[in-house]
């Protein structure tokens, strides 16, 4: 069931009816780390280049190459802070894209099924602000749990995978049911949405390929939405 869900996500992410959403996705996600390098640059020039400057006429005319040191470093550090907000930025940007995602795959996938009801504006926003908060939250946890020897790429993924798998689940199934048998109906299913999320993880750790982790995710949870459905079609709060 899981695996069937990443096949038809990852086959469906470069297909002509999915490919609008994605360069919509990723043509606003680099549109805002540009304008985020431009704006870093110009701090760094503002707040630390002046001092910089400062000091470097003071120095011996054999040391005059620390000026092209300092401006590698300060470049390296510029991209370093560019890279870690490359998680948070694409999770913010693909969140509002997320609807259209899960259109395509409701209505090219499951063309007999009824389709999914997009969430308001707000709460699609809201939505994205906690993809946000989850990205941060677990990248952080694992951040501290990296330096803890023999669990740290084990804590990557648990951490990822437990909280992408469950944001992206919920979010399929409300397309379909309230809130509550959202949440309801991915806690009975707690195993299987967190070895999806694992999948997810898994694609999250490919440099530059992550940046399509909201689409995959989106698309694979709606895939795995339908198959549980389909197992388990009573709503969840009347089972309880």
């Amino acid at each position: 069931m899981i695996f069937d869900a990443a096949r038809a996500a990852l086959q469906r992410l470069f297909t002509p009816e999915f490919r609008s959403v994605l360069w919509k996705s990723l043509g606003a996600t680099l549109l805002v780390l540009v304008i985020l390098w431009v704006a870093l640059r110009k701090l760094f020039m503002t707040m630390a280049w002046p001092y910089l400057d400062q000091m470097l006429p003071g120095l011996p005319q054999w040391a005059g190459w620390l000026g092209t040191v300092a401006a590698i470093f300060a470049s390296l550090g510029l991209a370093l802070g560019l890279a870690l907000l490359i998680a948070p930025v694409t999770a913010v940007i693909a969140g509002l894209f997320l609807d259209d995602a899960a259109e395509v795959i409701e209505r090219e996938d499951y063309p007999a099924d009824p389709s999914g009801k997009a969430l308001p504006i707000m709460r699609s926003l809201i939505l994205s602000l906690k993809f946000l908060g989850v990205v941060i939250l677990g990248n952080i946890i694992a951040l501290f749990l990296l330096l803890v020897p023999g669990i740290n790429l084990i804590a990557f993924f648990v951490v990822n995978g437990y909280l992408l798998g469950r944001e992206y689940f919920e979010f399929a199934a409300m397309r379909f049911r309230p809130e509550e048998d959202a949440k309801l109906l991915r806690s009975k299913h707690a195993v299987t949405v967190f070895l999806a999320g694992l999948v997810i993880a898994a694609f999250l750790a490919i440099p530059i390929v992550n940046l399509l982790t909201p689409l995959f995710a989106a698309a694979m949870m709606v895939h795995l939405h339908k198959a549980i459905s389909r197992k388990d079609p009573v709503p969840a709060s009347a089972a309880a």
